[in-house]
């Protein structure tokens, strides 16, 4: 790690804002030495809880995040809060509205907030997301909130960064309940109907009560949740907590996910819903399922990392075949095909990897 990197880390590491800021642009804008720096921060994290939240667009999500982070800071608490914008498609950049829904906290240097681009990421995280909260992690922020673009169904990669999960749901969903159901429903750790003084508040309440006691009959509450094909036990509108005597196959009772209604804009609910967080947190820690998240976690860090590290060889490889205009043409003109240039492009590298295989075979053969 270069001398400047190494100055940055131990700004960061001693509680300057502005470290913590600059460290974020270079994991975002992945600036050379950003691994180098990344990898020094695993070492100092593991101490925050993360919390994100979804929900589709309107429900209230930029509002219920600034209450949250005010009350976190009335109890004495630091917090981090990683607005993910929607992203341009030509630029990349993001849009930064949520910013101007979070008032409450500005100028208390223990609220950082950072808006983060999409990136055009299906699941609603750019891969910088998960780098960035280890920065806040490593920072000493005590609660972490990841608010995510709400685009739909596919905002899912939440799971893989977030300890919790809520899920914003607006009065009087209806039949979008319905639609969200197969995908961003399954997340939730804590169902939240925000806006809940209007009309149908009550009934978005009962449908998704309904929804939860079908479990896993209708296919509520899968494998791609926090909690696993039997997440989505049957629970009453109130405290989160295990399902009773619906045990699963490790003997650990499943989490319930409770349904909190709020009024971000008055701060109605918003004691409850810290307390629901903090009853999942529990659950975490003494089922042992936050270690689990730990690993999958981890495991899927490395699997991202080594997909960007492949496609970059490849470009490499594109590039010294010609660029892709070059072979896009052949294939045009008939010379060869798509399939044709992936097998010739892999080809060095698996000749590669063939020949680290043969030494690492006769190497433990000698010993």
């Amino acid at each position: 790690m270069t001398e400047p990197d190494e100055q940055l880390l131990e700004g960061l590491l001693s509680g300057k804002h502005r470290a913590l800021a600059r460290t974020i642009s270079k994991i975002e804008n992945r600036s050379p030495g950003y691994r180098d720096l990344v990898s020094e921060l695993y070492a100092h994290t593991g101490e925050a809880d993360v919390i994100g939240i979804t929900g589709s667009p309107g429900a209230g999500k930029s509002t219920l995040v600034d209450k949250l982070a005010e009350t976190y800071r009335e109890r004495g608490e630091t917090v981090g809060i990683i607005a993910i914008d929607p992203s341009s498609p030509f630029t990349g950049g993001a849009v930064l509205g949520d910013r101007i829904r979070m008032a409450s906290t500005v100028g208390d240097m223990d609220v950082f907030v950072r808006s983060m681009s999409a990136r055009g990421t299906l699941g609603g995280l750019s891969t910088a997301t998960a780098d960035a909260v280890k920065a806040m992690d490593a920072f000493g922020k005590d609660k972490i909130i990841i608010e995510t673009v709400g685009a739909g169904q596919n905002e899912i990669d939440i799971v893989r960064t977030a300890d919790t999960v809520g899920v914003l749901v607006p009065p009087g969903s209806g039949d979008s309940i319905q639609t969200l159901k197969a995908g961003i429903l399954e997340i939730a750790d804590v169902f939240v109907v925000n806006k809940a003084d209007r009309p149908g508040a009550d009934r978005t309440v009962k449908e998704l009560r309904e929804m939860i006691d079908l479990g896993e009959g209708s296919g509520f509450g899968g494998g791609d949740g926090h909690h696993g094909p039997d997440a989505g036990s049957a629970t009453d509108h109130g405290s989160g907590e295990p399902a009773g005597d619906d045990d699963d196959s490790s003997g650990e009772t499943p989490w319930r996910p409770p349904i909190v209604e709020t009024v971000a804009t008055k701060g109605e609910g918003i004691d409850d819903l810290l307390s629901e967080f903090q009853n999942h947190q529990t659950y975490l820690e003494e089922s042992g399922e936050r270690a689990e998240h730990a690993r999958k976690r981890y495991a899927e860090e490395i699997r991202t990392l080594l997909r960007e590290d492949a496609n970059s060889l490849l470009e490499d490889e594109l590039q010294r075949a010609g660029g892709i205009e070059a072979v896009a043409e052949a294939v045009r003109t008939g010379e060869t095909d798509p399939y044709a240039v992936a097998d010739e492009l892999l080809e060095p590298v698996e000749d590669c990897l063939e020949r680290l295989e043969t030494e690492r075979m006769a190497g433990n053969r000698s010993r």
